[in-house]
């Protein structure tokens, strides 16, 4: 276990780093960008297919796919699987967005992401992140950020949606949050 490496998180406010993942057709895809005619992303990062939370709720994203394209916010979720191992997820996953799979260690400690070992080799052959999601916005910046230690904690979507509603609404001047850190008082 680490005890004085100092681990760098992604700050709110920060440019979302390029991160060339694989989309399920072999593509390699930058993960941070934005598809038109959406010019914010919503980044989810999952742990995998072995985990039944992760499945859960990723269906229960499906939900807002129609709330989120209204404001110009396309979906897209990503693990540290193989193509196979997505592939067969898939099967258990009623989705329209896109998945994405070969996140590599490098990504992983870049974007801050907790990271386990599997605790068997039913569970998977290997590392994976623990849960994270990213809200980057026209001008690739975090809008906002949620990561977990662990499977049982994640933003509701309900909420989610409902705020990233708000925040959209040019009426409403929501900047970004969470953006003082100790080294800007100096």
């Amino acid at each position: 276990m680490p005890t004085s490496a100092a681990v760098l998180k992604l700050q709110a406010g920060a440019p979302f780093p390029v991160l060339p993942v694989l989309s399920e057709q072999g593509e390699r895809v930058d993960i941070g960008q934005a598809m038109a005619p959406a010019s914010w992303r919503i980044l989810v990062v999952y742990r995998g297919r072995h985990c039944p939370l992760c499945t859960r709720y990723l269906n229960q994203l499906e939900a807002f796919v129609g709330r989120l394209q209204a404001i110009a916010t396309d979906l897209v979720a990503v693990s540290a699987d193989s193509l196979e191992q997505l592939q067969e997820h898939r099967q258990r996953l009623q989705l329209t967005f896109p998945l994405f799979h070969g996140l590599s260690d490098r990504h992983m400690v870049e974007l801050g992401l907790y990271i386990s070992n599997p605790r068997s080799e039913k569970e998977t052959d290997h590392r994976f992140a623990e849960p994270g999601l990213f809200v980057i916005n026209e001008q690739r910046r975090i809008q906002v950020v949620d990561l977990s230690n662990n499977p049982f904690v994640r933003p509701d979507p309900e909420t989610l949606v409902s705020g990233l509603e708000w925040i959209r609404n040019p009426e409403n001047h929501y900047p970004i949050r969470g953006t003082w850190w100790p080294e800007a008082a100096q």
